[in-house]
């Protein structure tokens, strides 16, 4: 993938074995997940430019791991996975103008993965 930052695959917790590990970190993204769908306040663009990151990075980043493995997963439906919702309807509900200061600061931290 270009542009991203290559890190070790995670480890196994030193107690747990790897399917427990992964089963733990499934359930953070799913409570990551939910607690962005309790803070529609909270525009993407503040997300990326504090964060880097994003409710449709972690979209994207979801097709590309089930692209890796072979499956068939849209754009849409990972975006709809994410947002709880359709990503059109999503957007016409919380989704807000981006004042000239965001926009500013988007440019500065442009986003590098």
């Amino acid at each position: 993938m270009p542009n991203e930052v290559q890190n070790p695959p995670p480890q196994a917790l030193p107690t747990l074995d790897e399917a427990t590990t992964t089963e733990l970190e499934a359930a953070a993204f799913r409570r990551l997940m939910r607690h962005l769908s309790e803070r529609s306040d909270v525009q993407n663009i503040d997300l990326m430019n504090l964060a880097g990151f994003c409710r449709n990075c972690l979209s994207n980043w979801m097709k590309d791991a089930a692209d890796a493995r072979g499956l068939a997963l849209s754009k849409d439906a990972a975006r709809e996975h994410v947002y709880g919702m359709p990503y059109e309807e999503w957007r016409a509900l919380h989704q807000r103008e981006a004042t000239a200061e965001q926009k500013a600061a988007f440019t500065r931290n442009a986003p590098k993965h």
